[in-house]
């Protein structure tokens, strides 16, 4: 059956985009605004503070974002089996999702635990830094594990066609940190550790809430548990690979400027790290809209209807490119109101105010990317012998490597 043309351009009306892509933005900038509010509280212990976040904002950041093909690469996976009817198979996936993160999770958090020093001081922080910033983020490793267990069920539950689960969990998530904050840094005096236990609480909070969940609908639907083995968990990194690359190199390039601003002084790198956390909160409003992408381009090739793919593509490309200019302008227009928001300290708001400026245009090219990047539709790992039916479209899974660009 043709897919209706109800916008009259791309055949998705404006509303079913909508529909994918708010309850996502909540999901997607969940653990940016967790460090948001941790800059903001912790801005307020002292620059010294402030700069050893930024240097454990950095490492931590590319210990974990790394591997967030846990949800791009469930979600296909999950859809397509269960589209097919086969929800034991989906719910073998999902079990392997959680077995893969929990691996990874442990791994990346010995690393951390053992060589924190050794990654802050090569990070060129300065030595009133290191002290601080090793205890940090020898806590904060601890919540890996949890970070990529919620990474791995959010992909679990866009498979499921439920982004409202998902949303709920990173409110609770973010509640908790936000009332954990002040109590532990302040009333218990644990300063930026204080800081460090509430968002390693929060985030295993979040964990426990998915599992919860999780169990509830395997025993709903009769899932087999099964053993996981290696030849299972080869799926996620050949669909995630393109992924890694990306988000690799995104938060590479981010972690090689906060080590640049650590070598400069500790008023850079405390405002380097006012401006990255707010970059970072941007990039998830914007990731939204390529989350809507991933799914509604993939439908609409998956039913043959490539044209439509493409006149998709090119209009979320271009509320990906309005919508990065307007945070562009937006972070322009409010850099003094930038630093007052987070530190006290006025050499550390002047070199925000100063840096803010130079901004504007990464939103843009950053959302430019994310779309481009989530068009792209990944070999979904399993394949179904039936036609998958959408509302009024028949959609059909994707052949290998299909793509709206080809």
């Amino acid at each position: 059956m043709p897919i209706p043309r109800e916008d009259g351009v791309s055949g998705v009306p404006t509303r079913r985009i909508l529909r994918v892509a708010i309850p996502a933005l909540g999901t997607l900038a969940a653990d940016p605004l967790l460090s948001l509010v941790d800059t903001a509280f912790v801005g307020r212990l002292g620059t010294t503070e402030l700069a050893a976040l930024g240097v454990d904002s950095a490492i931590f950041g590319f210990a974990f974002v790394l591997f967030n093909f846990l949800a791009y690469a469930t979600t296909p996976m999950v859809a397509g089996a269960r589209g097919a009817g086969r929800f034991d198979e989906a719910g073998r996936i999902v079990q392997r999702a959680m077995v893969l993160a929990v691996i990874i999770g442990v791994a990346l958090t010995a690393v951390l635990v053992i060589g924190a020093r050794l990654l802050v001081t090569g990070m060129q922080a300065a030595p009133e830094v290191v002290e601080p910033a090793v205890s940090y983020l020898r806590i904060r490793a601890l919540g890996l594990p949890a970070v990529l267990l919620i990474t791995a069920s959010n992909g679990a539950y866009r498979g499921f066609e439920d982004t409202r689960t998902p949303l709920l969990v990173a409110l609770a998530v973010n509640l908790v940190n936000l009332v954990l904050d002040p109590i532990l840094i302040f009333v218990a005096g644990l300063g930026i550790e204080g800081a460090a236990w509430a968002s390693m609480a929060a985030q295993w909070l979040g964990a426990a809430l998915f599992l919860t969940l999780l169990r509830v609908r395997a025993g709903r639907e009769q899932w087999p548990v099964e053993r996981a083995t290696l030849s299972g968990l080869v799926p996620f990194l050949r669909t995630g690979w393109l992924l890694i690359v990306r988000t690799g190199l995104l938060v590479g390039s981010l972690t090689a400027a906060t080590a640049v601003a650590a070598r400069v002084g500790t008023r850079q790198v405390a405002a380097h790290q006012v401006l990255s956390q707010v970059w970072f909160l941007l990039a998830m409003i914007v990731d939204a809209i390529a989350i809507a992408a991933q799914t509604l381009v993939a439908s609409l090739l998956g039913a043959g209807a490539r044209h439509e793919a493409k006149a998709l593509t090119g209009r979320l490309l271009r509320w990906g490119g309005w919508l990065g200019v307007a945070l562009g302008v937006a972070v322009f227009l409010g850099r003094e109101w930038l630093g007052v928001a987070f530190t006290a300290d006025r050499a550390v708001r002047a070199s925000i105010a100063e840096v803010a400026p130079s901004s504007p245009t990464s939103p843009t090219a950053t959302s430019l990317l994310c779309v481009m990047v989530h068009s792209e539709v990944p070999s979904p790992g399993t394949t179904t012998s039936r036609p998958r039916r959408i509302r009024s479209t028949t959609v059909h899974p994707p052949s290998k490597g299909t793509s709206v660009w080809s």
